[in-house]
């Protein structure tokens, strides 16, 4: 062991010997202090007895280290080991600490958007196909240009969605003075979806406030200040519905659209009540022509089984059972050879028309659901039986632990709400046998 008062010239010289790993050059002003050199480099070590064990550790690179300073580390260390302090302990505590203050700063300059991206990436399996879609059209960065057959006035290009402004910030600047601001400009904007926007993205804060990955960040009481909460624009409930008298003009429109689809998905919504969603997605697999059932994804049970009644089975029927660009036959009663995954997706248009040409006001696609609702009544139907039909949730005791409804029992009354609005349009409901011989031939051809 070489053992000399370190000077630079001496670090300088000290090389290892090329048949050796490393070789030691020890200090005599700090004796637990050397310079340890290996083939590519040289550095301050320090070495000592701890609870009758020798522990070693590395001070520093000698190009970094002044010689001094290096000597004062030594006899701090020393210190350490005679007070039964470990340095290497305290070193990996010190280190962790630095990373824990290192990744503490990267949080807290996480932006806005890195968050959203990941929350939306979370939770979009739980999500339905529309409501992911509303959280995409939101924070949309805007300028894609509009397709054909746009509203008069309306722009060529799509506007940034409310919450677009908030995506580059850090998520850290987030607290309710931000959330107040950018709240002003969402409703000068539109308050209904400002309205929107601010309760998703409430929710969203409330995520981050409990992930790992950003709550040093989140401030979850961004959006839950009283100031705040009292400039949410008071969005009214949507009451569109269509009345009695106008179920006549509103099927002759709808049954004049010439896209057969869309003509039979509108009726069958208003006959169902089913959400729009639901009925989109169903299968040719969903429906029983031989026990006139048909199996739609509900939201809420997963999937319910409801009655396929005459009118809207001779509908079906005679919808064209279309394939793909492969030659495998599309699985959706509601298909489009336009759609990229072979499924009608946007009706609206065609039911705005039909509307104004029957010189109807405005109801959304939803208000058609709420149109069965209300129209049921009319036929004194049991208000079970007509939730059991929508796929509402149960809400009284009775209903959610002693109603089992079989399907015979709602097909009896499903089957007269229909028959009652198709009176009041003017239109003849086929009995059972004449639906059937329908959907023999349309299921044959």
């Amino acid at each position: 062991m070489k053992r000399e008062r370190l000077t630079p010239e001496r670090i300088r010289l000290f090389t290892c010997p090329p048949d050796t790993k490393q070789a030691f050059f020890w200090d005599t002003l700090a004796p637990r202090l050397a310079v340890r050199a290996t083939a590519t480099a040289k550095s301050f070590i320090f070495e000592a007895k701890l609870n009758r064990q020798t522990i070693r550790t590395t001070i520093g690179d000698v190009r970094a280290w002044n010689l001094d300073d290096a000597r004062q580390e030594a006899n701090r260390l020393q210190t350490l080991t005679n007070q039964g302090t470990d340095p290497r302990e305290q070193k990996r505590e010190r280190i962790a600490a630095a990373e824990a203050k290192k990744e503490d700063e990267r949080r807290q300059d996480v932006t806005v958007s890195e968050a959203w991206d990941a929350y939306i990436e979370a939770r979009k399996s739980r999500w339905s196909a529309r409501h992911l879609q509303n959280h995409l059209t939101l924070a949309q960065e805007g300028g894609v240009k509009r397709k054909s057959g746009r509203h008069p006035g309306e722009a060529e290009t799509t506007r940034p969605g409310p919450l677009r402004s908030l995506l580059p910030m850090r998520l850290a600047d987030i607290d309710s003075n931000t959330v107040k601001t950018w709240l002003s400009d969402a409703i000068e904007r539109g308050p209904s979806q400002a309205e929107q926007a601010f309760r998703i993205f409430r929710t969203f804060i409330g995520w981050c406030a409990e992930h790992d990955d950003y709550k040093a960040a989140a401030n979850a009481d961004a959006c839950a200040s009283k100031v705040v909460r009292e400039m949410v624009p008071k969005v009214k409930p949507k009451d569109d519905v269509l009345q009695k008298e106008q179920l006549s003009s509103w099927f002759a429109a709808v049954r004049r659209i010439q896209n057969n689809v869309i003509a039979a998905y509108l009726q069958t919504l208003l006959l169902t009540g089913a959400r729009r969603e639901e009925l989109a997605g169903l299968t040719w697999d969903g429906l029983d022509f031989a026990w006139n059932s048909m199996t739609i994804h509900d939201k809420v049970e997963g999937q319910r089984v409801i009655p396929l009644t005459p009118y809207v089975a001779s509908l079906l029927a005679a919808l064209p059972r279309r394939k793909d660009k492969d030659g495998k036959p599309l699985p959706w009663v509601f298909s489009s050879p336009t759609a990229a995954n072979g499924r009608l997706q946007e009706p609206r248009k065609q039911h705005v028309n039909a509307l104004d040409a029957a010189g109807l006001p405005h109801v959304s696609l939803h208000g058609l659901r709420r149109s069965f609702g209300t129209l049921a009544e009319w036929t004194e139907a049991p208000v079970g039986v007509v939730a059991q039909i929508m796929g509402h949730k149960p809400s009284a005791i009775a209903e959610k632990h002693y109603r089992r409804r079989p399907l015979d029992l709602l097909r009896m009354w499903h089957t007269k709400i229909e028959a009652w609005m198709l009176e009041q349009a003017g239109i003849e409901q086929p009995n059972e046998e004449q639906a059937g011989l329908r959907l023999v031939n349309g299921g044959k051809a």
